[in-house]
């Protein structure tokens, strides 16, 4: 059982992808997230802090960088990323549309 005023029992809500029994997962994928960089507000605005896309992704497949990246060999096109952006900066797109 976890305590939650132990700090040693604490479980991490951020997950790093690694290459497991599975291997690469992105070749799983139907629709890829592709990030508009025009309407991201990292981009647009210097000041911004948002990476709401990095948050939610459960697979920790977004960098938290400016602007965000995806890492297309472990994402499974579940769409959170753009389900969840504000700025609607984020389309899911098929897979065979993308280069």
């Amino acid at each position: 059982m976890v305590n939650s005023r132990d700090p040693k029992s604490t479980i991490a809500a951020v997950q790093h992808p690694t290459v497991g029994e599975a291997g690469k997962t992105g070749t799983w994928r139907t629709f890829r997230p592709v990030i508009d960089e025009n309407k991201c507000i990292l981009v647009t605005s210097p000041k911004a802090r948002c990476h709401t896309c990095w948050m939610f992704c459960p697979e920790g497949n977004i960098s938290k960088t400016r602007p965000p990246r995806v890492n297309y060999d472990y994402c499974k096109g579940c769409g959170i990323c753009a389900q969840s952006c504000p700025h609607d900066a984020i389309a899911m797109r098929k897979e065979e549309d993308e280069p």
